[in-house]
């Protein structure tokens, strides 16, 4: 099965990627579990095949790493957070290229987790405890249980006796199940992912808060690029769901698709974000 699949990247008509170009650099991070480098390489490949450029991927542990990359022109595109995108930026260095579509929608929430044998049943019963967030730049692992908290009149460092970022939303299910934490706020796509192909993991952990649902996680392309080229990926992916090999991939991914959404998509999360601030204007994971 793996070798078939293998095989059908060379059976949909590919246009050769030439070396007279530059290669196309495509940043991730850990809005997509990054462990399996072998469907990445098959990833890099379909993108190749298709543009007939040469496409390189390039991983990074945290969020603000990909956007000083974005900002520096070093990488092209990448698949950020929600937060990071809507934060203000001088001069303005990205624009919205795409979103993924999960369970015939845009969205995804955020998961405040418990180890699946502790007591724990809502956010109130951490207080005191030790809690892993994922990223200072993530929506679902920071942002939105910092609302909560800011709601309550508390921060993490009131609320908590002990909090730490793992820069990964599978890392931060893996410290729960482990119980190195008592609970801990991951996107519900990557929980939802493992509990497929990790659910040892996942089966030791419990849901105790899910989040309204969110703009889900966007591909990015920095500002400057060639608009023949943004409108050419742009076109790759949201028809992936049209050939037999894109079909295959997305399936890897568990998502629909790719699809054209407004930046309105993102609205809630610029709500609580800027709650945030209202309330807590110096907070420095908001304010660097």
């Amino acid at each position: 099965m793996r070798i078939y699949f293998f095989l059908l990247l060379f059976w949909i008509a590919p246009i050769h990627a030439t070396d007279s170009q530059p290669p196309l650099r495509f940043g991730l991070t850990a809005v997509v579990v990054t462990e399996n480098l072998r469907f990445l390489d098959q990833w890099s490949q379909y993108l190749e095949h298709k543009m007939g450029r040469k496409v390189e991927l390039v991983l990074r542990k945290s969020y603000r790493e990909i956007m000083d990359l974005l900002g520096s022109g070093s990488i092209d595109f990448a698949w950020i957070c929600g937060f990071p995108y809507i934060q203000p930026r001088e001069p303005e260095s990205i624009q919205l290229l795409t979103v993924p579509v999960y369970r015939g929608a845009p969205r995804y929430h955020s998961y405040i987790i418990v180890p699946q044998s502790s007591p724990y049943q809502k956010l109130s019963d951490l207080k005191g405890k030790i809690f892993a967030f994922s990223d200072p730049d993530s929506n679902s692992g920071f942002l939105y249980p910092l609302s909560l908290m800011v709601a309550q009149d508390e921060t993490p460092e009131t609320f908590f006796r002990q909090t730490f970022f793992t820069f990964n939303h599978a890392e931060t299910v893996q410290a729960v199940s482990e119980q190195f934490a008592d609970g801990g706020a991951v996107d519900s796509y990557i929980w939802e992912y493992l509990a497929v192909f990790r659910p040892e993991i996942t089966e030791k952990t419990r849901i105790i808060n899910k989040s309204p649902s969110f703009g889900f996680p966007p591909i990015v392309s920095r500002l400057g690029l060639n608009p023949n080229t943004v409108k050419l990926i742009k076109t790759t992916l949201e028809d992936m769901d049209k050939d037999v090999a894109g079909q295959a991939l997305l399936t890897q991914l568990k998502l629909d698709d790719f699809g054209s959404y407004p930046d309105s998509l993102f609205n809630g999360i610029r709500a609580i974000a800027n709650k945030v601030k209202t309330v807590h204007p110096s907070y420095s994971a908001l304010t660097d």
